[in-house]
């Protein structure tokens, strides 16, 4: 029997507590601390069912028990973005690695609002190894815009500091940039009926990127064409860039089947980057021959961001290439096709996500896919260059928020006109 001092009437008289009653008392303390701990917790199955769930982080999305539990994934409580993100790389990274510390995403209140995040994620196994379910532990991270403010101004300073060996800089820069452009073809082939535009913005003129893009002659009517983003920059990057590049061009040569080169390029990457320094990246892949008036367009995915297609009557659209995985990651890595039809009018706009993660705005929020297609939506009808131009302004708009390169492609066909095709962009 254990005692505890003070009465309740003050006296300092000792009153005995029982062990079942101080047992009792240490469990509720414990169910206690997971309920109104300062950061959200949850559990989930492996396929996301969220399974248990604190009160803290219950009242930052203003949901309830019984919304939640059994009824909602841990990614229906994303934004569009965080969703793509969490499909693309944050489940298949958390399958591989099975922790995944610090990441931050965007959470959707039942009000409609954004809450910056910062997810931790950890795989909990059987004794015989086999996955179990996920823990994740969730972190306000509404205050990290100040310190992302706090640090770019730190950054500028030391840039100013460093102004009296920019003449090295710049000398660096120049072999830099001939270095990039020569990993991007030097310019894209004419199709016949067909307009076709690119670009490629360069986030930081000391980093070599990852970005790439090219498009090529297969025979006499058909086309193929490839965009990713490998992980990482610098000489590594430059160097997984154009393995990248050369594998899928004699991939494309040899079999003209998207799903077929990325399979091609996953082994060529685990072949090549093995033991503790694993490299990978995001592509897609297409081939595009004339039908008539039309353009038929066979692609696709590696845990790349969805294609865009622009029709000519003003819509827009995203292609999804749900489940698609990292190319380089997985020995069994899942390529997803799919195919779309473009008439006189329509676009097709791959893209990297350079451009849906940029930051903007005073409090720094991501742009977004939601943003992209409203933006895409006033350009569907303007074709293929007009469509580059237009984004290309928008991402020098972005200034200091754009803190990735961006690369671009978009593949059309002129709008008709009442003597034929538009032939004037």
């Amino acid at each position: 029997m254990n005692r505890a001092a003070g009465g309740p009437d003050g006296s300092g008289t000792d009153v005995p507590v029982t062990r079942a009653a101080f047992s009792a008392l240490l469990e509720d303390s414990v169910e206690d601390l997971y309920e109104s701990a300062p950061c959200g917790y949850l559990s989930t199955l492996m396929d996301g069912t969220i399974a248990k769930i604190n009160a803290t982080l219950l009242g930052w999305l203003g949901l309830s028990g019984e919304e939640v539990v059994g009824r909602m994934r841990f990614s229906d409580l994303l934004t569009v973005g965080g969703k793509l993100y969490h499909e693309t790389h944050f489940a298949p990274l958390l399958r591989m690695q099975g922790r995944l510390g610090g990441i931050a995403l965007e959470m959707k209140t039942a009000q409609g609002a954004r809450l910056p995040v910062l997810v931790t994620s950890t795989v909990k196994r059987s004794d015989d190894g086999e996955p179990m379910l996920i823990r994740t532990t969730v972190f306000d991270a509404t205050d990290r815009r100040a310190y992302e403010q706090e640090l770019l101004r730190a950054r500028r300073a030391a840039d100013e500091a460093r102004r009296q060996a920019e003449d090295d800089r710049e000398r660096l820069r120049e072999a830099l940039a001939v270095l990039q452009q020569s990993l991007l073809p030097a310019m894209l082939p004419v199709i016949p009926g067909v307009e076709t535009a690119c670009h490629y913005h360069t986030a930081s003129a000391m980093d070599l990127g990852g970005d790439f893009y090219d498009l090529f002659p297969l025979d006499d009517n058909r086309f193929a064409f490839f965009l990713g983003d490998v992980c990482g920059k610098g000489p590594q990057a430059a160097a997984l860039t154009s393995l990248t590049r050369y594998t899928l061009r004699a991939a494309a040569l040899h079999d003209a089947d998207p799903v077929a080169n990325l399979r091609m390029l996953n082994a060529a990457l685990l072949d090549r980057y093995t033991g503790d320094d694993p490299r990978y990246c995001t592509a897609v892949v297409g081939v595009l021959e004339r039908a008539g008036d039309t353009l038929r367009v066979d692609l696709a995915s590696g845990g790349h961001p969805p294609a865009l297609v622009l029709r000519g009557d003003g819509r827009a659209e995203y292609l999804f290439t749900r489940g698609g995985m990292l190319v380089g990651a997985f020995a069994a890595a899942q390529f997803v096709p799919a195919r779309v039809i473009l008439h006189p009018g329509d676009t097709l706009l791959l893209y990297t996500d350079g451009l849906t993660e940029a930051r903007t705005g005073p409090r720094r929020e991501l742009y977004g896919y939601e943003a992209l297609e409203s933006f895409a939506q006033g350009l569907a009808a303007s074709g293929p260059s007009r469509v580059i131009d237009a984004l290309t302004q928008l991402l020098r708009g972005f200034g200091d928020g754009l803190d990735d390169d961006t690369a671009l492609l978009a593949i059309g066909l002129p709008a008709r006109t009442d003597t034929g095709f538009d032939t004037s962009a």
